[in-house]
């Protein structure tokens, strides 16, 4: 019985329906449409548009049904949907599935650009896709990754779709495709790439914090073909260079107090109208030594710490309304830091415990600017009464292995002059 002149019953759930293989499909291929229902003892009939009367039905023994074109022609295009009807109820089917395009594959001209041309673009900017076609009066198709992102029915044989606004997720591989309205038999261009501009990552070397005159690398990485790359210091540019594939290095061959701060950079296509990336995280530089004697360091009581003893370490420098930090053994972890209002800084441990020995250090610099740091203070060892002590030229030989937490090897002092707290 024909399905095609009786009324649809809403009681029944619409089929869906799908196509294998996907996309646009060559000439000669094998293709399947299966419609898929929820129950059994249907017939299912398969519709095409523009076809009053159904293509072909089936009575499978499941709840879905396979149509095979074995050999794919041009005959064969066009939008597909499918329906079924109970096999006890001969007047009642369903309502139609939603259709899927069936669309051959052709050879011939047809081309897809990118306006501006083709480049990385600006995140939050505008991109056009043109798509040129042969023949008038036409379905222009925007595709990406195979799928069908828009279409347009033109009377011309060109179309410019603009994505305004583009997002990350926007970018990929677009194509168009077109084909006359009355005969789905498309023509495929060759695919550009939409490439959101990559924001740069940014690294220093050596990181934490450098001594004075010393060498620094600041290293952009991104995807930056024919791009150019902008570093900014405290949100000012103050440098720039065309990258390399996949970035560029600024480089402070002997790092001054004014080179401390906060570094991000961008990147930028060299062609015109230019766009931008979005900026990098941000790295912190901070320099010491320049400027600021370095501080003292010393414990009270002095006399020998015990375990479960209370100590303070003290710091002080030569200025008031510095802020203090302290570091041990090495780790680039601040253990402690603090704010007096004069020149002394006090640490107190309430409690000493077998884990609070060790060699301390401290450095200070003005609270409203912390990129540039005193040298720091001589290191000074603290000796819980049980435990072994470390010797001056051993701590000495650790500190080469571990270096200090601030990179400033040669700076700590425990050769000449190692203070420390001997225990009882």
């Amino acid at each position: 019985g024909g399905a095609g002149h009786q009324r649809p019953a809403r009681y029944l759930p619409r089929p869906s329906i799908s196509l294998s293989p996907t996309g646009v499909t060559a000439p000669g291929a094998d293709v399947t449409i299966r419609c898929q229902g929820q129950r059994r003892d249907v017939r299912f009939f398969l519709h095409k548009a523009g076809d009053s009367n159904p293509q072909r039905h089936m009575d499978p023994a499941g709840a879905g049904a396979e149509f095979r074109i074995p050999t794919m022609g041009r005959q064969h295009g066009g939008s597909y949907s499918c329906s079924y009807q109970p096999q006890s109820e001969s007047f009642v089917f369903s309502e139609p599935s939603d259709p899927v395009e069936l669309v051959v594959a052709g050879e011939g001209p047809g081309s897809t650009s990118l306006l501006p041309a083709p480049s990385p673009v600006s995140l939050g900017g505008t991109v056009s896709i043109w798509c040129w076609g042969q023949g008038q009066g036409v379905r222009i198709v925007l595709n990406k990754g195979g799928r069908h992102v828009a279409h347009v029915d033109s009377e011309k044989s060109e179309f410019v779709f603009p994505i305004n606004n583009v997002r990350r997720e926007q970018g990929g591989n677009y194509s168009c495709s077109h084909h006359s309205r009355s005969e789905p038999f498309v023509r495929w261009s060759d695919p550009v790439e939409l490439l959101p501009a990559p924001r740069p990552s940014i690294s220093v070397s050596p990181s934490g914090v450098i001594a004075v005159g010393g060498a620094v690398t600041i290293r952009c990485q991104c995807r930056c073909e024919a791009r150019r790359l902008f570093l900014y210091k405290d949100k000012i540019q103050i440098r720039e260079l065309d990258a390399a594939g996949d970035g560029g290095e600024f480089t402070i061959p002997s790092a001054r107090w004014a080179d401390g701060g906060v570094y991000m950079c961008q990147s930028r296509s060299r062609s015109e109208p230019p766009n931008w990336s979005d900026p990098s995280d941000i790295v912190r530089i901070i320099v010491a030594g320049e400027g600021y004697p370095k501080p003292s360091i010393s414990l009270s009581p002095n006399m020998g710490v015990t375990l479960g003893g209370a100590v303070t370490i003290q710091c002080w420098g030569q200025h008031q309304n510095m802020r203090f930090l302290m570091y041990k053994d090495g780790n680039p972890n601040v253990l402690q830091d603090a704010e007096p209002a004069g020149n002394l800084a006090e640490f107190p441990i309430r409690s000493v415990n077998r884990r609070d020995a060790g060699s301390y250090s401290c450095y200070y610099h003005k609270k409203w600017y912390p990129f540039t740091w005193s040298h720091p203070s001589d290191s000074m060892e603290l000796v819980v009464a049980g435990e072994l002590p470390v010797s001056c030229s051993e701590s000495k030989a650790n500190s080469a292995d571990k270096t200090s937490p601030q990179h400033l090897q040669g700076q700590r002092q425990e050769g000449k002059n190692c203070p420390r707290a001997k225990g009882l």
